[in-house]
């Protein structure tokens, strides 16, 4: 059953040309399923599986205290495997048909105020290679909305100072021209100009990347986490961030200063426009909560 499961990831990786990451996902959800198949049901093939099965398996993890999020993401990963393993003929028949997904509550993302993105982006300390990096992340992110994963992948040549624009690889490697600001592009320049010389390990091989961590090389997303908790923290901003905060924050800021939602789409680079919406309804929830604070009869 292994060589199968193979076989579908080369599909996602070579075919559908998905990121590491969601490959890296589908491979945990469907290793999880096939040990239970195996273990438990005693399976012995793909073609063996029933719906009852499948059934069988998410009552298994919502008892091991899986959420209705982490149990949706396992059936689309079970689905479109055995989607792929019925047009391969590999097996006669789809399980999968009538398995519903859980209804889930969409959570509004976290964004951070106005005031919160200045601290933050004040927190680096302009005096050191290090510091000078990440105030030129935090600006870039801030200034883009771009993922953090998107960002420690771009190399020196994503970068156009003179045309004021970057060029990043999203989701499905789909290339995403970005216009990047005056403050932005200045505290880039710095970065590539005076500190980024002081990060290149002497004896290492020199590297395109443009972020780099402290032994020369690319910096990590886990990297990047630790930098921007420590910064929050020096900046004394209590509320939950997530690697994502600055682009909910970039999307949210333009929205509430009239930009339109296409454009927001477009500098996001989402695929579907009702993934942009859920700003509409940050704005809307802000805005109801300054009236509700503001106006003497509210």
């Amino acid at each position: 059953m292994n060589d199968e499961m193979k076989d579908f990831l080369h599909y996602l990786t070579v075919e559908r040309n998905l990121a590491k990451n969601t490959i890296v996902s589908y491979e945990r959800d469907l290793r999880k399923y096939a040990h239970y198949l195996i273990n438990v049901e005693q399976v012995q093939s793909w073609n063996d599986v029933s719906r009852l099965h499948i059934l069988q398996f998410l009552k298994f993890l919502k008892e091991g205290g899986n959420s209705a999020k982490t149990i949706a993401r396992h059936i689309a990963s079970i689905r479109s495997f055995h989607q792929f393993l019925l047009r391969e003929k590999v097996t006669d028949k789809d399980p999968t048909v009538h398995i519903e997904t859980p209804q889930l509550e969409r959570s509004l993302p976290k964004v951070l105020s106005t005031a919160e993105v200045e601290a933050l982006l004040d927190a680096p300390k302009a005096n050191t290679p290090f510091g000078i990096r990440d105030k030129a992340m935090l600006e870039l992110l801030y200034a883009t909305g771009m993922r953090v994963s998107e960002m420690i992948n771009l190399n020196l040549s994503d970068v156009h100072l003179t045309m004021g624009f970057v060029r990043c690889y999203g989701k499905g490697n789909k290339e995403r021209i970005i216009p990047v600001g005056r403050i932005a592009l200045s505290a880039l320049k710095i970065y590539i100009e005076e500190a980024r010389p002081k990060l290149l390990h002497p004896k290492k091989r020199a590297t395109d990347a443009l972020f780099l961590n402290h032994h020369g090389e690319r910096l990590t997303r886990q990297g990047f986490w630790k930098i921007l908790k420590k910064l929050a923290k020096e900046a004394n901003i209590e509320k939950e961030l997530t690697p994502h905060t600055f682009r909910h924050s970039f999307a949210t800021h333009l929205l509430e200063n009239g930009a339109d939602l296409r454009a927001v789409q477009e500098l996001l680079g989402h695929a579907d426009i009702s993934t942009t919406q859920i700003y509409t309804h940050v704005t809307k929830t802000r805005l109801k909560d300054v009236y509700q604070q503001y106006h003497p009869r509210a």
